[in-house]
């Protein structure tokens, strides 16, 4: 068996076009929607998925804008710009890149963003709504992986989801969103005793543990879809997944590569939860 591959950056490009419809249809109302980037310090990965991020808006004529602070700046100086940008009525998203540097306290940080413009889905209110089975502004890379099974056309209810990561970023929210679609579904971590006792049952397996080949072709279902969230770069500067793409390509029947996967999909969902949040606000007026 030979995996079928599934094509993040094929599925982005489509819903692409979508999301171009909707900018325009949007500024025929006299709506541009608007994305507001907070970056702290000069971590250079941050730089890089902020400079994607606006290529992205880009790409679908949304505004976008970024603010830069001081790597040393004060968490009250962070609360009162997200303050402003909050009643800033051209900024329909925001997002505070992560990680943030030492000292500053993310989760206070992330809470004082206006939950109708929390476009990468941290807010308390915007999680919880995941419990009730409803998606407001969802995190991106889950609400990703979901588009991308539906898009493949991957039956999730009734089916043994597995996945190897319990972050409030991917793990957390997609075991919900994989429950609210029927689901039967485990989360796995790295405290879990035997991982493979648990990926040997999943008929979609995700993982997302950042750790280099964790999962491997002799730790799956036979047939199994694989996503690989997982981006890691090794040291002779490439990037790999979380999972052996060669061995786990011979058993699985759908798979993500690294790159050119489930990342493509976590920026466009990052700009159409931005459209969504514009659409939201002329809904409200």
């Amino acid at each position: 068996m030979t995996a079928a591959l599934i094509d993040g950056a094929a599925i982005a490009e489509q819903l692409y076009v979508d999301l171009r419809r909707r900018v325009t249809a949007l500024g025929a109302r006299g709506v541009r929607p608007g994305l507001a980037a907070i970056l702290v310090g000069a971590n250079p990965a941050s730089e890089v998925y902020v400079r994607t991020k606006a290529r992205a808006c880009a790409e679908v004529g949304v505004h976008s804008v970024q603010h830069r602070l001081n790597v040393d700046c004060a968490e009250r100086e962070i609360i009162e710009l997200l303050g402003s940008l909050n009643v800033d009525a051209s900024i329909h998203g925001i997002l505070v890149q992560l990680p943030l540097p030492p000292g500053l306290v993310t989760g206070r940080i992330l809470q004082a963003i206006d939950a109708r413009k929390d476009v990468d889905g941290f807010n308390w209110s915007n999680l919880g709504a995941l419990v009730d089975g409803q998606v407001r502004l969802a995190p991106c890379t889950p609400l990703g992986v979901m588009t991308m099974l539906q898009h493949e056309g991957i039956e999730v209810e009734g089916r043994h989801a597995v996945v190897i990561g319990r972050s409030v970023i991917v793990g957390k929210p997609l075991a919900l969103m994989l429950i609210a679609h029927g689901a039967t579904v485990t989360v796995c971590n790295s405290k879990t005793p035997d991982l493979r006792h648990y990926t040997s049952q999943a008929d979609i397996l995700v993982v997302a543990a950042g750790k280099p080949g964790l999962v491997g072709g002799g730790m799956l279902k036979p047939g199994a879809v694989v996503i690989d969230v997982g981006i890691n770069r090794l040291p002779d500067g490439s990037l790999t997944g979380d999972v052996d793409f060669a061995s786990a390509s011979r058993v699985a029947s759908r798979i993500t590569p690294v790159p050119g996967g489930v990342g493509r999909l976590t920026v466009a969902m990052l700009i159409a939860n931005t459209v969504s949040a514009a659409e939201t606000s002329i809904a409200s007026r």
